[in-house]
Parts: C-alpha cells; sequence; structure tokens
C-alpha cells in the first residue's frame, strides 16, 4: 500500500487506498495515478467558474415587457375657438298660397317639389266671368263719357247765352252741376274697370316668391274660392335659408365682440357632425335671454347653393367666437383624467413614459389646447394609457396595432 503524502492532497489519498497487487508492473500504476489528479484538477476549475458566474449573474425571475402605444407631437398654431350648439334650419319665407277669386281651377301650372321664381304661373283660374265683368264696365265707361262730352258742350253753349244774357243764370249753374256730376261717374266707371279688369288678372295665379312648391292642395277641375283656408300650395324659399341655435349667456359678449368685429363666422354640420354642410354669417341676436334656460337664441344666413339645408332638419352649428394665436395643442384623445384632474404621458428620450398634470384651455374637434404642463415638441400617448404607469418602458407601434392589443 502506499503512504499518504505529506501535503495531504486527496488524489494521495485515494491512490493509497489501492491496492498494489501487482508489483511487477509500477510505471501503469504511474500513469493511472497522474490521469486521475487531472481529473480531480479539471472538475476543481469547472466548480471555481461555475461559482463565480453564479455570484455575478442576474436573480431569477419574468422579464419586464415594454408596453405597446401610440404617440404624437404638441405643436403649436393659431387655434379657433368656437361654442357650439344644436340648430334648426328655417326658411327665410314660407307662403300659403291661395286664390283671390272664386272660380274653377281651369289649370294647374306646377310641379310638386318643383323650383320656381316670383311672378311665374301656378295655376289659373276660368276667366270668362270676370271678362265680361270687365266688359260692361268698360261699357258704362264709355255711355257716360259720352254724356259727359254732351254735357260739356252744353255747358259752352249755356254760357255764351248767359253773357248775352238770353239765359238766366240759374239755368247756366244747373247745367254746371251735370257736367260735373257726369265727370264724377266717368271717374267711377273707370276704377270699375280698372277694378274688374284686377279681378280678371287674379284669374291667373303666380308665384309671389321664389322657392320649392310642396305638395298641390287642389285639383285641377276643383271650385275654388277666396276664403279657402287650405290654399293651392305652399312654397318655401330655402336659398338663402337661417340657421337659429341656442348659446349660454355667459358666451354673449364675445358673441357680440364677434359681431362687432365682422368675425362672427357659422359653420353647420350634419347632427352627427360627420359631414360639412355650409358657412354662413350671424345676423341676428335676440333682445333678452330665456330667464328658464339661461341661452340666448342667435341666427345666421347660409347661401345654400347646392340646397344642403333643408327646412326643418337639424343641425350641428358653430359660430366662431375669436382664434387663440400660438397655442399649444396635442390631440383630444391624449388627454387623461382621475381624481387628481387631467393629465397627459409624456414618453422621455430613454422611451420611459411619465406623467405630466396639465391644464385645459378650449377644445376644438379632435385637438385639445394645452395651457400648462406641455411644451410644443414633447411627444405624448395617444392610444395604450390603460397599461402605463409612470416610468415604464414603453414600444411605440402604429394606433391600430395599439387599438389590436398587438406588441412586439
Amino acid at each position: 500500500m502506499l503512504r499518504l503524502c505529506p501535503y495531504g492532497s486527496p488524489w494521495t489519498a485515494v491512490m493509497s487506498s489501492l491496492p498494489v497487487s501487482n508489483p511487477v508492473r509500477p510505471r501503469r500504476s504511474r500513469r493511472f495515478i497522474v490521469a486521475g489528479s487531472a481529473a480531480v484538477l479539471i472538475a476543481i476549475a469547472l466548480a471555481f467558474v461555475y461559482a463565480s458566474r453564479s455570484q455575478g449573474a442576474e436573480p431569477p425571475g419574468p422579464k419586464v415587457a415594454s408596453v405597446p402605444v401610440s404617440v404624437g407631437q404638441a405643436e403649436q398654431r393659431d387655434m379657433p375657438v368656437w361654442v357650439s350648439a344644436i340648430g334648426t334650419v328655417q326658411p327665410l319665407n314660407v307662403v300659403t298660397v291661395k286664390t283671390r277669386v272664386d272660380g274653377q281651377l281651369d289649370k294647374v301650372a306646377f310641379t310638386e317639389g318643383q323650383m320656381v321664381k316670383a311672378g311665374d304661373l301656378l295655376a289659373e283660374i276660368d276667366p270668362r266671368p270676370f271678362q265680361a265683368t270687365v266688359d260692361q264696365a268698360q261699357a258704362n265707361l264709355h255711355k257716360d263719357d259720352a254724356q259727359r262730352a254732351n254735357a260739356e258742350l252744353d255747358l259752352q253753349r249755356y254760357a255764351k247765352l248767359s253773357s248775352l244774357q238770353v239765359v238766366p243764370a240759374q239755368q247756366l249753374d244747373a247745367q254746371k252741376a251735370q257736367a260735373q256730376s257726369l265727370l264724377a261717374s266717368v271717374a267711377s266707371d273707370r276704377g270699375a274697370v280698372d277694378g274688374a279688369r284686377l279681378q280678371l288678372g287674379f284669374t291667373r295665379i303666380t308665384a309671389p316668391i321664389g322657392g320649392r312648391v310642396g305638395q298641390r292642395l287642389v285639383d285641377q277641375g276643383s271650385q275654388v274660392h277666396a276664403t279657402d283656408t287650405t290654399g293651392l300650395v305652399t312654397i318655401t324659399q330655402i336659398q338663402p335659408i337661417t340657421v337659429t341655435f341656442q348659446v349660454p349667456q355667459d358666451v354673449l359678449p364675445e358673441v357680440m365682440d364677434a359681431q362687432a368685429a365682422g368675425q362672427a363666422r357659422v359653420s353647420v354640420s350634419t347632427r352627427d357632425g360627420s359631414r360639412h354642410l355650409a358657412d354662413g354669417a350671424l345676423v341676428f341676436v335676440d333682445s333678452q335671454v330665456d330667464a328658464g334656460t339661461g341661452q340666448i337664441m342667435l341666427k345666421a344666413q347660409f347661401v345654400n347653393e347646392d340646397r344642403s339645408l333643408w327646412p326643418g332638419e337639424f343641425v350641428a352649428a358653430r359660430l366662431l367666437l375669436r382664434v387663440q394665436p400660438h397655442a399649444v395643442v396635442v390631440p383630444s384623445r391624449a388627454v387623461q383624467r382621475d381624481q387628481n384632474g387631467a393629465y397627459v404621458y409624456v414618453v422621455d428620450a430613454q422611451h420611459a413614459a411619465q406623467s405630466r398634470p396639465v391644464r385645459l384651455g378650449v377644445a376644438n374637434g379632435d385637438l385639445q389646447v394645452v395651457e400648462e404642463g406641455i411644451r410644443v415638441g414633447d411627444t405624448v400617448v395617444l392610444d395604450g394609457q390603460s397599461l402605463l404607469t409612470p416610468g415604464a418602458k414603453v414600444n411605440i407601434v402604429p394606433s391600430s396595432a395599439v387599438a389590436t392589443g398587438a406588441s412586439t
């Protein structure tokens, strides 16, 4: 048996425990000892390396992923300040066309829904009875005018004879009175002729205003009367047209300032705001505020050349009060709110989201004015705020990817 090395190395202890049954081959035993020692040294080195790496390794646990968000930039621009309301389209004029004489409706000259101009023929009543009245009045005029002419000649004769004292003055005065009476009769007859002709003219019913005719209320061939309450048809003027709407009394000073400055522009769109319809100008501010609602009624007028505004419909109306210059604006969806007020997530240079409280100004559509808390050029989070916490890392992706929950 081998003895232990005085240094007490483990490999010598192992080797000393092995029986030496073949003293005849000492060289082979040495080679075995050298190989075993090398294996032990390699194992020790590997254990040392593993321990060294284990000391510097990160603790086990899930790796924190970045939050996918879409972003935008805070910009500076001139921001129009509007006041919005729901308005009602109202025509400038609505006229129910009625007959002014009695008779049979011989002709209907319009089509329902037709656009007409003032003076266009709408219908015609049988004119023959009225023409007969005109002829009779003219005949009376001619008869009385002939009598007047004869009376005036007689007056001239009596005047000459009276100068010669052949005819008494009383007879001359009587002739003067007769001539003047016949002159008045002629004037009356002329009035009768004019009245008959006027009645004859009423048999032609024309449009009093330009506009769009509605439904026909009387059929051709019907007997119509001046006392009828329904009328023949209704004409609605739609060019130009107006929109009435109410705004809070608090903005009344700005409304008056805008009107005085000539900047009271009104824009209207469909009730849901999906399509712009027309631009016009403020033409009327009511003389008093409604005490029950605290609102004041305004009226704007529009040319309506394309007939996009229709009487009676509801529209979304906006009145331009002023323009705020050099305002800092962000998309409205960047603004979040909690119990402490409004805030916006801003992405810094390290792609970390930081929450900033903001003081808001006016809003205009998809844009929001920020009075304090945001500077021009700041990168703000538009979508994905629900997954963010202050200091969280972000991964900037398109809005569609955030909406569908996609991440990289």
